[in-house]
């Protein structure tokens, strides 16, 4: 049989408007003249200040985030012109002690029914709660709060970051499939380093791992002052393979490498990281999307750029795939079963019913290599291997969502 072959310039976004195109005539899809016209999409940010004990070297760029979101603006506008579909932005940020309900409002008044949130937990939870929010769908870009998927979920809210669960998951496959199943747990102080922690003994228990030692972090004095004394005996522990650290502030977790008693590996929030995106991926046209970011934004794409750009292209995948912009018909395509769109991760992303939370790869990655992709082989599914990471559907705490079997 020929192959057929593809050129090698032919990008995501054009890949996109071909499918598009091949769509017209589908059942389930818009006609020409329901493609047509204007998607707003708001972009509400609100970045907390890091605590006053905690330097950062790598200070983030003014634009973490927005950046994705507006390079994701135009690959939905060079998608949506084959189908007469404009896409504008609309960006909010909001103060650390600001009022996110009242961006949110403002959002909405300016006829946004889609709005990107890159927020911290407690205010994607409390936007999702609004009044204003009913109508709305709101994109969880990088809370990776369990909650939101569980106890707190909402059928307006659907989650494009992974959850914590989902990264600890992916971390422990890579883990117990390089046979180091002994991990010694070291947590910080912060309630988000609790709730990393809980996420990584789940998924030890998940998948046949042990936590041997667990210590938490309670010093005070200046770690980049103490660390070549003071670790080696905080390390000290019953026998182990990994260092496994719950740090995402970064208090204290990179001074761990190198420095630990015994010399061992350090994973978690440090060392071998859980990510949605690194800078070194290349694989499945990720290279071409880092081209084109870094041309457009003059550095290299974060994380959360990558996340910002993916909860944007999830509007534009939709409306170019069902062709309509009428918000309505989008929001009810986006939560079906009948959608995927690609993040360059290696496999498509779809949205799990249960608790609004999109199914993926997750990425294990080190300061300059990426390291591996998870769901690691071996790791079996009946639905998915992507829903070997995160909470599947019986063990879902959602009640507020449909419960159809995808």
């Amino acid at each position: 049989m020929t192959k057929l072959r593809l050129p090698r310039l032919l990008n995501s976004v054009s890949l996109a408007a071909l499918g598009a195109l091949l769509l017209a005539g589908a059942p389930g899809v818009g006609t020409a003249a329901d493609a047509v016209g204007e998607i707003r999409i708001g972009f509400l940010s609100q970045t907390p200040e890091p605590p006053p004990s905690v330097a950062n070297p790598d200070e983030p760029a003014a634009d973490d985030g927005l950046a994705g979101a507006s390079l994701a603006i135009a690959d939905n506008n060079t998608t949506g012109k084959f189908l007469k579909q404009s896409f504008v932005l609309d960006s909010v940020e909001v103060p650390p002690d600001g009022d996110a309900a009242a961006a949110l409002r403002e959002l909405a008044g300016r006829g946004d029914r889609f709005v990107v949130v890159d927020a911290p937990g407690a205010t994607v939870e409390a936007l999702s709660k609004l009044p204003e929010a009913r109508t709305l769908l709101l994109l969880n870009a990088t809370a990776p709060d369990d909650a939101l998927r569980g106890s707190a979920c909402a059928a307006n809210l659907i989650h494009v970051a992974p959850s914590r669960a989902m990264l600890a998951d992916a971390l422990g496959q890579y883990l117990v499939k390089k046979r180091w199943p002994r991990w010694f747990l070291v947590t910080g102080r912060r309630p988000e380093d609790k709730l990393y922690a809980d996420a990584v003994r789940r998924a030890a228990k998940r998948f046949g791992a042990q936590i041997v030692a667990e210590k938490d972090w309670t010093a005070e004095s200046d770690v980049n002052r103490t660390a070549e004394s003071e670790i080696p005996v905080f390390t000290q522990a019953k026998a182990y393979d990994v260092l496994v650290v719950a740090d995402e502030v970064g208090e204290f977790g990179d001074y761990l490498s190198y420095r630990t008693a015994d010399p061992r590996p350090v994973a978690g929030t440090q060392g071998l990281v859980p990510t949605v995106w690194h800078r070194t991926h290349e694989q499945w046209g990720a290279a071409q999307l880092q081209s084109r970011f870094k041309a457009a934004a003059k550095r290299p794409m974060t994380a959360r750029d990558h996340n910002d750009w993916t909860a944007v292209r999830v509007i534009g995948e939709a409306a170019a795939r069902a062709r309509t912009a009428d918000p309505d018909r989008l929001i009810a395509f986006i939560q079906s079963l009948d959608f995927t769109m690609s993040a360059f991760r290696g496999a498509p992303l779809s949205l799990r019913p249960w608790d609004g939370q999109l199914r993926q790869p997750v990425l294990l990655a080190a300061d300059r290599s990426l390291v591996s992709v998870s769901p690691q082989e071996g790791f079996l599914h009946p639905r998915t291997e992507l829903d070997s990471l995160g909470y599947d559907q019986p063990e879902t705490l959602c009640k507020t969502r449909g419960k159809t079997t995808p």
